[in-house]
């Protein structure tokens, strides 16, 4: 049946059935928690399971094979909306909300019930946000919102005070292999690697797999353990490797994350190893570079370049121009062990 397609998040199923028994379904909630773990697949079928019209009265779970059910399956549902961040832009602008919240309106076209997904709720600008507001405070009747987000915290304390919160936790590393195999990838040698650092997010683990980023690890690392660092040539070689993901600033930004989740991971190995341990999850053939850091600089420089990067993170994510991120921190790790560019 329909939730099977959603793996590792039984328990906020399990609630949601609870609820509908009990007929205390609110009419927003908030799914927060890390991307690409399968709260926008729980979301939808959520959606077709509201709109089922062969659901059993005891049971939260699509049919699979009504009219309703293969109209959301198709994105053609006249009660089923959903509004996302177009990819041209950085933000879901004011136009989108406004639309999204018309349609929402409107009376059932097919059954008694409406369901709406707002996909990018971390996107929200203030004009689109305080928009949304308007109709969270006073809901049509028999519709329920979903606002997906990767944090309550990036959401405006209005807007979450009237959903009830939902939290969804990273998945299970066996879940994550398991569905990454499930995507075509078998390799084993890629799979200890990029399982490790999906961080539970089968999205995550599905962006490690691109050949073309570990080929740039292997240069970004080499580049930065030379005895003369040449910062100035790697913040280059970086940013026109962001941009080799295309023109819409979010996969930029992505492929700028992944690559600084590299650093951080070679970095810490460093860091473990500059005070007795073992370096921990990195490449076997990275050890000679780790050894060569651990060397050069020592655990207080590690951990200044390590703060450094974790700095540049929330930059990228509060969408700080790219170029002046991974320059700045770039030339901020050259600084810090000693060298000029």
């Amino acid at each position: 049946m329909s939730w099977q397609r959603v793996r590792g998040h039984e328990a906020q199923r399990q609630a949601f059935e609870r609820v509908i028994q009990r007929g205390r379904l609110a009419h927003a909630y908030l799914f927060t928690g890390p991307p690409g773990i399968g709260k926008r697949l729980f979301a939808d079928e959520f959606a077709k399971a509201l709109l089922c019209e062969s659901r059993p009265a005891e049971r939260f779970e699509a049919c699979d094979h009504c009219a309703a059910c293969v109209q959301v399956a198709a994105g053609t549902h006249p009660d089923h909306f959903l509004a996302s961040r177009p990819e041209e832009s950085l933000e879901l602008p004011i136009s989108v909300m406004r639309e999204f919240c018309h349609q929402l309106a409107l009376k059932p076209a097919r059954g008694r019930d409406k369901v709406a997904i707002l996909d990018d709720a971390d996107d929200l600008n203030e004009e689109a946000a305080n928009c949304f507001l308007k109709t969270l405070e006073e809901p049509p009747p028999r519709s329920v919102l979903l606002l997906i987000s990767t944090s309550a915290d990036r959401q405006l304390p209005t807007i979450v005070s009237r959903c009830q919160v939902v939290h969804f936790q990273p998945l299970p590393a066996q879940i994550v292999r398991e569905l990454v195999v499930g995507q075509g990838i078998e390799d084993e040698t890629l799979l200890r690697r990029i399982v490790p650092l999906s961080g539970g997010s089968p999205g995550q683990a599905l962006a490690l797999a691109d050949p073309a980023l570990w080929e740039f690890r292997r240069r970004l690392l080499e580049g930065l353990v030379q005895p003369r660092c040449d910062t100035v040539t790697l913040a280059r070689s970086w940013i026109e490797f962001v941009e080799d993901a295309g023109k819409e600033s979010a996969a930029q930004r992505r492929r700028a994350t992944l690559v600084l989740r590299f650093l951080i991971q070679f970095l810490s190995a460093a860091l473990n190893r500059s005070v007795g341990g073992m370096p921990g999850l990195v490449e076997p053939e990275d050890l000679h570079m780790v050894e060569q850091l651990a060397q050069r600089a020592d655990t207080e420089q590690i951990l200044r370049m390590l703060e450094r990067c974790l700095e540049s993170d929330l930059q990228i994510e509060r969408r700080v121009q790219l170029v002046l991120v991974l320059e700045g921190l770039l030339d901020a790790l050259g600084q810090i062990i000693g060298r000029r560019s």
